[in-house]
């Protein structure tokens, strides 16, 4: 790919989803990698796969400004200064956050695909009649996090497989090495076109929280296997 950094691609054939690798070039500054996708990203996740660096997140809505990242696997608050420009053909990297030296690195891009991809923001109402949040399609994975000092949710619709009022989905945490929880505290509702949040939980669903959310489908909706 053209930008600063040598990178190779894996692009989703809907357009939607890319796998990036990208290796530093040992100099200094901000370095632009292209994405391989035809639109902007609007949520990627970055490693860097050399050393002991922690996950670094960009989301196109929900925080101070799209500079700013929530680590992944940390219960930390946002912070800034983890990205520059990010457009519809590249991604630009800030030395020592998300690249550095000669280490490689690995993005998971994401843009928003009707019936297929939808990340974005939601409020909660601290209600166990809990927010909706519409993606347009039946998501197979959500992962969640408030704007604060919280834990990620991860929700999927294979480990436990239906909604359930006592328990809601079994729930993982991106930012601990906890077991999965079957918890009433973090339930939610999978639906054919988005999610409900079950609790009134802070985690999820706190009054007046904002939160940031990716919701990802099997197929894209104009390649369903249904007949």
């Amino acid at each position: 790919g053209s930008g600063d950094l040598t990178s190779t691609h894996q692009v989703d054939p809907s357009g939607g989803f890319s796998i990036v690798k990208a290796v530093g070039d040992g100099g200094s500054g901000d370095k632009t990698i292209s994405h391989g996708l035809s639109a902007t990203p609007t949520c990627i996740l970055a490693k860097n796969l050399d050393s002991a660096y922690n996950w670094d997140t960009f989301w196109a809505q929900g925080l101070t400004a799209t500079s700013y990242s929530i680590r992944l696997n940390t219960t930390d608050n946002q912070l800034s200064g983890r990205w520059g420009t990010v457009n519809s053909s590249i991604i630009t990297c800030k030395e020592n956050y998300t690249w550095v030296g000669t280490d490689n690195f690995v993005y998971y891009c994401f843009a928003n695909t009707e019936g297929y991809i939808k990340s974005g923001t939601y409020v909660g109402n601290g209600n166990d009649d809990g927010t909706f949040v519409y993606t347009g399609h039946r998501p197979a994975m959500i992962i969640l996090r408030e704007v604060a000092v919280d834990n990620w949710l991860l929700y999927d619709d294979k480990r436990m497989g239906f909604n359930s009022s006592s328990a809601g989905n079994s729930n993982l945490y991106p930012d601990s090495n906890a077991a999965e929880g079957l918890e009433a505290s973090r339930a939610i509702d999978i639906l054919s076109n988005g999610f409900k949040l079950r609790t009134s939980n802070a985690t999820g669903n706190a009054s007046g929280g904002n939160y940031i959310y990716i919701a990802i489908a099997h197929n894209p909706f104009q390649y369903a296997t249904a007949r």
